[in-house]
């Protein structure tokens, strides 16, 4: 026996309201997805976050879970919150979606300047104008791909499947020619007349949280078109194991998780050609990275077992198929070139970041940090490389957070703590919550201001020593300690804005993943932190932090500032050059066999690593 459940998804729009049946049991959440209706659920449905709070707006409240006095907080139990993944109604409801950001306000780190003049190209696709000798007599025992082929110098063989459909009139219509596209001996496409000077290729970037393509002129290197967009499975959790658990021997879940990301690529590739004028058919070469899981989702291959010790790959070496297989709307039989994958949990993007960084190369021992809910560290030099997953999880996302948010207009993204309290948004508009830049610039405020000590315990017991204002914000309500951030009103604050306890042990083990994974390389490395040439900052979040408060908190290790650099989206710089140089596709996979890969949770020292690495340094 079903009740109704009438979902609003949008207070602005009257037709933005669904009715669905729901089965007693079934959560908000889970009823919502089986319906298609997105509702981002960062830690996966665990009841670990607050991003799909619902807001009751008719029928009878259920009493707050555990989950819901914990995420929510009691002012927003007594408002009609509850979150979507604990809550089951057994009777007909109508609840409120917590309205959405718009993605166009997100501050997500695009593809970065480019990379022509870094490499010599030679992306591998060739296009040359010729001349094709029709069969013109009966006896004549030949064929249009058979003459095709003696044109190009090559065999029937080599001509991909896809191009025969079009063949007889591209032949037939152009009395100048066709124009021959060939990439690693194969002919990808035949069109009539000259193009030859349309050559392009996309460089793509799938990461946990964001996703990033950029369309390249194959000939001169440069940057036509670039677009970030946040990665739809998102809905279905925050982070790797959250989506691994969803689609996990459910072949249904998985199949969701390959439409949404097939799906956004094809926006975004509509996207990039729109902004540069570029045809989609002209698109012939497509470079991939992304963490493991991202790769195999995108293939269709059930990552089941990367989340499962051992935590085995179903592939781990260099991939390359016809973007028809993969149903990506660009030329039928464009080749799409996955990198090759280092371990479980070390993919073609952390391969990326190390061409881009050139991290091989020279005597100087340098660490690549790519900082993300998927964490990589590599570390080494000409003679040795070393590579471990370090996964924040979402917190520096916004994820888990009480008032957390990603880095979108109105998210602080900068504090100062002194006397009291003083806060930057992004687009300097109203404050709405706060992003992972600005959450890391608050607890570093704090522990200088001794609100916060070495442990992570909000020091209440304390505050009288503090300033006047600053002592105001440090508060203890019923058993849980909060600072203030923000009262309503302030920065334009509609509601108040609080660091919770909870909100600080989150930051601890976010910076102790990434903070444990660069120390345990140092350690299998025998480099301690005088001998580490250089550190460099990469990924999205990477290059939004203040590298004073990640040293503070000690999220990277204290180095001379003039050590420690931001290097851009190295993944997708990584991938920008596979791109453009097939002789960098290779190098690829040279590194990647090079990569030795440290196993933090299987290492007998890393317990007590991350212990000490959780604690804030004194």
């Amino acid at each position: 026996m079903s009740v109704r459940l009438t979902i609003l998804t949008d207070p602005r729009s009257a037709g933005a309201r669904r009715e669905l049946p729901l089965t007693p049991g079934l959560t908000i959440l889970r009823a919502a997805h089986d319906a298609g209706i997105d509702v981002t659920a960062t830690c996966g449905g665990r009841g670990r976050c607050t991003s799909c709070r619902v807001k009751f707006v008719a029928g009878a409240v259920p009493p707050p879970t555990i989950g819901d006095e914990v995420q929510l907080g009691d002012e927003q139990v007594r408002e009609g919150y509850r979150l979507a993944c604990q809550c089951a109604p057994t009777e007909a409801v109508t609840v409120q979606l917590a309205p959405p950001l718009e993605e166009a306000a997100f501050q997500i780190l695009g593809a970065g300047a480019g990379v022509a003049g870094r490499v010599s190209i030679a992306s591998g696709v060739d296009k040359q104008l010729v001349k094709v000798a029709l069969p013109r007599e009966e006896h004549h025992q030949t064929s249009d791909v058979e003459e095709l082929a003696v044109a190009v110098g090559m065999t029937p063989a080599d001509v991909a499947p896809g191009v025969l459909a079009g063949l007889p009139a591209a032949l037939r219509e152009d009395p100048a020619g066709v124009t021959v596209t060939t990439f690693a001996g194969r002919i990808l496409a035949v069109e009539r007349g000259d193009t030859t000077s349309m050559r392009f290729g996309l460089a793509i970037d799938v990461g946990t949280t964001t996703v990033v393509t950029t369309l390249l002129e194959l000939s001169s290197g440069e940057q036509l078109a670039s677009v970030s967009s946040l990665n739809p499975q998102s809905v279905f959790g925050g982070d790797l194991m959250s989506r691994i658990a969803f689609a996990q021997f459910n072949p249904a879940n998985l199949r969701k998780l390959h439409t949404r990301i097939v799906g956004l690529l094809n926006q975004q590739i509509a996207e990039v050609c729109r902004a540069s004028g570029v045809l989609s058919k002209w698109i012939y070469k497509v470079v991939v990275v992304g963490n493991t899981c991202m790769h195999h989702v995108l293939l269709g291959i059930d990552p089941s077992h990367v989340g499962l010790a051992p935590y085995a790959p179903v592939m781990r070496h260099a991939l390359t198929l016809p973007a028809r297989d993969l149903f990506l709307k660009v030329a039928p039989e464009a080749r799409v070139c996955l990198l090759p994958i280092v371990a479980g949990f070390v993919g073609a993007d952390a391969v990326a970041v190390a061409l881009a960084t050139r991290i091989y190369e020279g005597d100087t021992r340098r660490i690549a940090v790519d900082i993300g809910t998927n964490g990589e560290v590599l570390l080494g030099s000409a003679a040795r490389l070393w590579a471990c997953s370090a996964p924040a999880g979402p917190a520096f996302e916004g994820g888990q957070i009480r008032h957390g948010m990603r880095g979108a207009a109105g998210a602080i993204d900068r504090v100062t703590v002194d006397d009291d309290v003083r806060v930057h948004t992004i687009g300097e508009t109203d404050a709405l919550g706060i992003c992972g830049s600005g959450l890391l610039d608050l607890v570093a405020g704090l522990l200088d201001a001794d609100v916060v000590d070495w442990t992570g315990l909000i020091q209440v017991e304390t505050r009288d020593a503090l300033p006047p204002k600053l002592r105001e914000r440090v508060v203890l309500r019923g058993e849980e300690r909060q600072v203030i951030v923000l009262r309503a009103g302030e920065a334009g604050a509609p509601r108040e804005i609080v660091l919770t306890q909870d909100d600080v042990r989150q930051v601890q083990l976010a910076k102790g993943a990434i903070a444990s994974g660069i120390a345990m390389l140092q350690h299998v490395a025998g480099v301690p932190d005088a001998q580490v040439g250089e550190l460099m900052l990469a990924g999205g979040f990477g290059n939004y932090l203040s590298i004073g408060s990640a040293v503070r908190i000690g999220l990277i290790p204290d180095l001379p500032r003039e050590r420690i650099r931001y290097v851009g989206n190295a993944a997708s710089l990584g991938a920008q050059l596979s791109l453009l140089s097939e002789a960098e596709r290779a190098l690829a996979d040279d590194v990647a066999r090079r990569i030795e890969h440290v196993s933090l949770a299987a290492h007998p020292d890393f317990e007590q690593i991350f212990v000490d690495c959780m604690n804030f340094p004194r």
